[in-house]
């Protein structure tokens, strides 16, 4: 066993896990964070996208141990206490989600790409998620839902100015 200590939604957590523990078995496994969806073990999916120190990564292919000392956000981590994200209320306002499984792994993935551009076009939106399957949809709403966010945000950033 390997003792790991890292933050993950905001809480200093100190954990041991088996060396060959993945990123994504520790936060469902033994944190019970299971909004991170498990979709093909092979990192095809996205569906278990999280983000650690700020950027998307997908948590299947990470060992838990590298995680030692970084800042984990999973989907049940980006709303504000009480609330959604802009990018998850999009998702809900432009049906951006069918069953839902790839909705958590779209909503980090997005919210990665709109904090490295905020006004992208739908050409950059589907080349972003490319590495995020979604069975259901044809990728129409969730384009929709990332533009939505995207203007939500920058108009909120406006506001403050």
């Amino acid at each position: 066993m390997t003792a790991l200590s890292l933050t993950v939604n905001g809480d200093q957590v100190s954990v041991e896990v088996e060396p060959r523990t993945l990123l994504v078995e520790l936060l469902r496994e033994h944190l019970g964070l299971t909004g991170t969806h498990v979709g093909c073990d092979t990192s095809q999916c996205g569906a278990c996208v999280v983000h650690v120190d700020g950027r998307s990564i997908k948590s299947c292919t990470m060992l838990a141990v590298e995680a030692e000392g970084a800042q984990v956000t999973t989907i049940e981590g980006v709303g504000a206490r009480g609330s959604l994200h802009p990018v998850q209320e999009a998702f809900h306002e432009t049906h951006g989600l069918q069953c839902g499984y790839c909705t958590p792994g779209m909503i980090m993935s997005a919210i990665d790409l709109l904090k490295q551009n905020p006004d992208p076009n739908e050409h950059e939106i589907r080349d972003w998620l490319e590495g995020n399957i979604c069975r259901c949809t044809g990728y129409h709403n969730i384009v929709k839902a990332v533009q939505h966010a995207g203007a939500t945000m920058r108009a909120s950033v406006q506001e403050v100015k």
